[in-house]
């Protein structure tokens, strides 16, 4: 796979990290530079080093894990959205966040986004694929796309406020039943 087929394939795999950047900077009102930075770190050293870990455990695993992988990504992605909505509507006006997006946070989110990178990295195994370019193509693209959706979300949010939460939680729930939906039907 050269340069062209692993872009293409790390704009694909950094939607879902783009998705949860848009509903980060929908929910918290004032999110900095350096939290924007973490965010964006945490999201794209999982994108890309899910398929490297993926592409050494082989396809070994990939029986046992493809069984179960869009639940993980569902209940992690759902419980995230859950709370995000929960916190919006009971917080008090002068509270800032309506998530906290502790290292806690941060690892559920990444790790709800990645399984399907994961996935790719078994594939990787299976073909001849440069995986040091590899990781450094999905790093980039993860990152830029979510320092991107991060922005994107913060103008937004700054409009709309409790609404721009409400709908930052749903499209995190959206993405865990997007997640859940296609492998079901893959796997019918």
């Amino acid at each position: 796979m050269g340069i062209l087929g692993l872009t293409i394939l790390a704009i694909a795999l950094s939607m879902d990290s783009f998705a949860v950047s848009v509903a980060n900077g929908l929910c918290v009102n004032n999110l900095s530079k350096l939290k924007s930075i973490k965010i964006a770190l945490f999201l794209a050293f999982f994108q890309a080093f899910a398929p490297v870990l993926g592409f050494f455990l082989g396809s070994g695993i990939e029986k046992y894990l493809s069984n179960i992988d869009h639940w993980i990504a569902f209940v992690l992605l759902s419980f995230i959205g859950i709370h995000m909505i929960y916190e919006s509507i009971s917080k008090k006006e002068s509270k800032n966040e309506c998530y906290d997006l502790s290292n806690w946070g941060l690892l559920m989110q990444s790790v709800g986004t990645s399984i399907d990178a994961f996935i790719v990295g078994i594939s990787f195994a299976l073909l001849e694929v440069n995986m040091n370019l590899a990781v450094g193509i999905i790093f980039a693209t993860t990152f830029i796309f979510s320092i991107f959706g991060i922005q994107l979300g913060k103008k937004i949010g700054k409009r709309y406020g409790k609404l721009a939460a409400i709908i930052g939680g749903l499209i995190l729930i959206i993405i865990g039943l997007k997640i859940l939906i296609e492998h079901l039907f893959i796997l019918s």
